[in-house]
């Protein structure tokens, strides 16, 4: 078996972290049980580009016990831990191509060689894949059936693809489920990110000005828990309904060139480009900490604070400290890479555990062939959407009502009136 891991020597740390993660993701475990019996994925050769943690190990151990063949790479250098990719080779035999702090070479070499398995299926955590895919990889288009994708980033790469008429294959948006974007994505990401900031850091939270650049549910959940941790919370918005949700929810939105003046902590969500750029961090105060938990690090203008900067040091790990001509630093954290894996360990198991069931369900209904997808962006159909709700509440121990039969009947009818 072909695989590139920093150290298989890790493998069975890895495999201890990994079962601790799976004793909280009861929805994925059944689904996994059902798998295995029917094996819904026999013959089925999958490339997924995810982080690499304990939880994705769960998602892939799932996919394999439904018949499927799984190769993994990473979708961000930094986001691979690597007892859990050598965890995955060892004992459960699935080609993992993966190393924390890997190159940009290096990072591509990983994602070529899982498409060199001529998957039938490709989960992407960002695009990469698909967009290595139609640019490099052509001739893959002739195995593939169709893809998932798991972020809002990826999202809104493929569905530009589609609407320019370039998607050459179909893909189900995963993030947009109800139960990944209201949960991994606000929830997840929200303490994730702030763990990672803390881990990386050791700074107080609590009465500090804490800057949240975009409103979306990533930032709508970091935002509640820095203000849970008693920071002042600033938004930076280009989206005017989001700006006023974000004052009725009781925060301070002003621009990003306002808020670069009052910030101590700064964190950005948006899945734009050049989002804190030079101009800004010309600004900000001795000892100000920048980050980034959007998928990719150009959220960040690094390029421009680098010319600002006089010297460039590595203070405390994952802490980079840019000294600026006046004297003043500036602290970027994990490379301005997704923070709450560069620095910590990515969502809690359980937020994963409705994130991963969509991409195995979607799995399993992008390849039975009852139905006819054109190359477009797919939303997860409302049953498998639904029913990771239910599984999930029924874990939980929690019931809900169901309506009467007087009940469906009033809400499908017209006459009844008031």
């Amino acid at each position: 078996m072909n695989y590139d891991v920093k150290d298989i020597s890790l493998a069975d740390h890895g495999r201890l972290r990994v079962e601790w993660a799976n004793q909280a993701m009861p929805v994925l475990n059944l689904i996994k049980d059902r798998f295995a019996k029917e094996k819904p994925l026999k013959g089925v050769r999958i490339a997924a580009c995810l982080h690499v943690t304990t939880e994705t190990a769960c998602l892939a151990e799932t996919l394999q016990a439904g018949g499927a063949e799984v190769f993994v790479c990473a979708s961000n250098p930094l986001s691979t831990q690597d007892d859990v990719a050598a965890t995955l080779v060892k004992h459960s035999q699935i080609p993992v191509f993966a190393i924390k702090g890997e190159d940009s070479a290096t990072y591509y070499k990983h994602i070529h060689a899982v498409l060199d398995a001529k998957p039938n299926i490709t989960m992407d955590d960002g695009a990469d894949l698909v967009s290595t895919i139609h640019s490099e990889r052509r001739e893959v288009l002739d195995s593939v059936k169709a893809g998932t994708e798991e972020t809002t980033t990826g999202v809104i790469r493929l569905k530009s693809m589609a609407a320019n008429k370039v998607l050459a294959y179909p893909i189900v948006a995963v993030n947009d489920a109800d139960t990944k974007h209201f949960f991994d994505n606000r929830y997840g990401t929200g303490q994730s990110t702030v763990d990672g900031i803390i881990r990386a850091t050791n700074r107080l939270i609590a009465g500090s000005v804490f800057v949240v650049c975009g409103y979306g549910w990533c930032g709508r959940g970091v935002a509640l828990r820095a203000h849970g941790m008693g920071a002042n919370v600033v938004i930076t918005e280009v989206n005017p309904l989001r700006a006023i949700e974000a004052v009725m929810d009781g925060y301070r939105v002003m621009p990003i060139a306002d808020a670069a003046k009052i910030g101590d902590f700064f964190c950005t969500l948006t899945g734009d480009i050049n989002v804190i750029r030079k101009e800004h961090f010309a600004t900000m105060h001795d000892g100000a900490i920048v980050c980034n938990s959007g998928h990719f690090n150009v959220e960040l203008d690094l390029v421009g604070l680098k010319d600002l900067s006089t010297a460039v040091r590595t203070i405390r790990t994952f802490v980079e400290e840019y000294t600026m001509k006046d004297g003043r630093r500036i602290n970027v954290l994990g490379e301005g890479r997704l923070i709450n894996l560069a620095a910590a360990e990515g969502h809690p198991s359980s937020v994963m555990d409705m994130s991963f069931a969509n991409q195995a369900l979607s799995a399993e209904y992008v390849v039975k062939g009852d139905h006819v997808l054109e190359n477009a962006v797919y939303p997860v159909p409302k049953a498998i959407d639904e029913e990771i709700a239910r599984l999930k509440l029924a874990s939980m121990g929690i019931l809900i009502d169901t309506l009467t039969e007087e009940q469906v009947k009033y809400l499908s009818s017209w006459e009844m009136g008031t």
